[in-house]
């Protein structure tokens, strides 16, 4: 029970936000029609089922008049059936794209506003595979929300409808044993009650470990999918490592879970169809069981056995809720929990940039990015860099310089206000652009004008100013090719992807651009000359550079060096470097 006021709870969270936003009347309006639209049908049903009785007693009776009446009424039934469900599944299908479109763009807005997705990796991503739950869970939240509630009002309506019928058919008709006349009130009534009940409570006890089963698949599932993409993505890598045979066994082993937690799905879904499937054909048999007896006592006519048993069938079906959709309901609980799991993360990660403890950014008054009892930590908590008052002066150009894993990139990070480890402030120039190029500049798959523009649009460029600062940073044969749609990360090399990122900054002119190791992978010639093309296309830009050649200091006027103070390291001012 406590599972299922939290997963109702955590349905409840999922679900309003949508019949509350800026959509709510449709979708409130398509929840309503497809619930009338049920409705419809249950009554349709229940008009069908008083048919039955009238066209099997017309039949037993031999009246024609009565017979070729009920043809033509049952048409008009089947008519009114077919258009109530057309359009029921219909607005269904609508209502379902309507609040899967909203859902999912709620959870991109959570996971990519402000850095978030970034965030939630540091603190360990509690909720794994980000991309199985915005594409895979928000659908199946939606399709199973939807078909187990209105299924499960069915049912109860339904009950409500047929427990009068079945009402009337027990006094009609009491239950007959060894020719003797037991009136007990309702009895077609009990009976289907008890045979749910019974079937629910074994049905539960067979299946319950569907749910943590479900789960866990998912998981393997999405697992085994995102190592595979990897192993796509690092191809080049791959095959000159020859590390085929250790990708090959790692993706066999992260399957061979997959395999392992199916098999056992497989086996409880075995014992829960054995069970389900008998409970279903027994139930075929039940209500002539019931009734069986009075019939052939002459107590009731063969239409009313033909509607105790269509009554008694629906009864049981909609009392049978829980027997019928145990397994999708085990997988509905394990999507809510992996969304309530992806939700919580989300907060937690939007949670982290509020707490009084962490970096901050202010407003720079004199155009300095200026650094005041700056401590970055790691997300452990250790501190990594400190300086007690520090600045990146407006129009320098700066080179920043010290050992490996002294902390010069998550500094960067923390100036671009997506490291939140630490304490103290980091004040930036109000209105001032800032553009970090990494070692690995990121592109998107799609044309090349996408992925120079990125992250502005393709429109916000011409073609001519593109093409030039192709051939400008020395990729003259990407210039005719601005149109054409490819993955530009795996296409180029490393050294080729680092000058696209030159062209990139050449096109935007930030005010402030950091280079983080971003023409390591050119030769020194080239990435002079790289230099020298910003420092005449961007004379305003101010430039931080992070670099381990010697050769940069000609190209900075400014040296600063990361040295070792005690548990962490500090800022230090170097020998200034010559001016260009």
């Amino acid at each position: 029970m406590n599972n299922i006021r939290s997963t109702l709870k955590a349905v409840w969270r999922i679900a309003l936000p949508y019949f509350n936003s800026e959509d709510k009347w449709a979708g409130r309006g398509l929840l309503a029609a497809v619930i009338a639209l049920e409705l419809g049908y249950v009554a349709i049903t229940v008009l069908v089922n008083r048919w039955n009785s009238d066209f099997f007693n017309a039949l037993q009776e031999r009246d024609l008049s009565s017979f070729t009446y009920l043809l033509g009424y049952f048409a008009v039934l089947a008519t009114m059936s077919v258009v109530v469900q057309v359009y029921q599944l219909y607005l269904n299908q609508w209502l379902r794209i309507r609040w899967r479109r909203w859902l999912t763009e709620h959870y991109l807005t959570g996971w990519l506003a402000n850095a978030n997705h970034y965030r939630m990796q540091l603190q360990g991503e509690t909720a794994d595979n980000p991309d199985q739950r915005i594409e895979e869970d928000a659908q199946l939240f939606v399709d199973q929300t939807l078909a187990l509630g209105v299924g499960l009002l069915s049912s109860v309506v339904t009950i409500g409808s047929f427990m009068v019928i079945l009402w009337g058919l027990s006094a009609a008709a009491p239950l007959h044993l060894f020719g003797i006349d037991l009136n007990i009130p309702g009895y077609l009534i009990w009976a289907a009650l008890i045979y749910a009940i019974v079937g629910t409570l074994l049905t539960h006890l067979i299946g319950w470990p569907l749910v943590g089963l479900n789960f866990r698949q998912q998981r393997f599932e999405a697992d085994f999918r995102f190592n595979l993409v990897r192993t796509r993505e690092n191809g080049e890598q791959i095959a000159l490592l020859k590390g085929e045979p250790a990708e090959h066994q790692r993706l066999s082993a992260r399957f061979g879970l997959v395999v392992r937690n199916y098999l056992d799905l497989m086996n409880r879904t075995k014992k829960l169809t054995a069970f389900t499937g008998s409970y279903n054909q027994a139930a075929v048999l039940f209500p002539y069981i019931m009734i069986g007896p009075a019939y052939f006592a002459g107590k009731v006519q063969l239409g009313s056995v033909t509607q105790t048993s269509s009554a008694f069938s629906s009864v049981q079906e909609a009392m049978s809720f829980f027997v019928t959709a145990y397994r999708t309901l085990a997988e509905w609980q394990s999507v809510v929990a992996r969304l309530d799991g992806f939700e919580q993360a989300i907060a937690n990660g939007q949670a982290l940039v509020t707490k009084p403890d962490i970096i901050h950014t202010a407003a720079s008054a004199d155009g300095a990015i200026a650094l005041s009892d700056l401590t970055v930590a790691l997300p452990n908590g250790a501190p990594l860099l400190q300086t007690a008052g520090f600045s990146f002066r407006k129009g320098e150009r700066t080179l920043l310089t010290g050992p490996s894993g002294a902390g010069k990139s998550t500094l960067f990070r923390a100036i671009a206000g997506i490291w939140p480890f630490g304490k103290g402030e980091v004040a930036l120039p109000a209105d001032a652009s800032l553009m970090m190029l990494p070692q690995r500049p990121y592109f998107p798959v799609g044309t090349l004008q996408d992925a120079i523009a990125y992250p502005g649009q393709h429109d916000a460029f011409d073609a001519a100013a593109m093409t030039e600062a192709i051939t400008a940073v020395g990729l003259p044969a990407l210039a005719g090719r601005l149109d054409e749609d490819a993955h530009w990360n795996r296409m180029l090399s490393l050294g080729e992807q680092q000058r696209l990122g030159v062209a990139r900054a050449l096109l935007h002119r930030p005010d402030y651009l950091f280079l983080d190791e971003a023409t390591a992978s050119l030769d020194e010639p080239s990435e002079a000359a790289l230099y020298q093309l910003i420092e005449a296309r961007l004379p305003d830009t101010t430039v931080i550079s992070i670099g381990h050649r010697g050769t940069l200091h000609a190209f900075h006027q400014r040296n600063v060096t990361l040295e070792k103070t005690g548990e962490s390291f500090a800022l230090t001012e170097a020998t200034s470097a010559a001016t260009n």
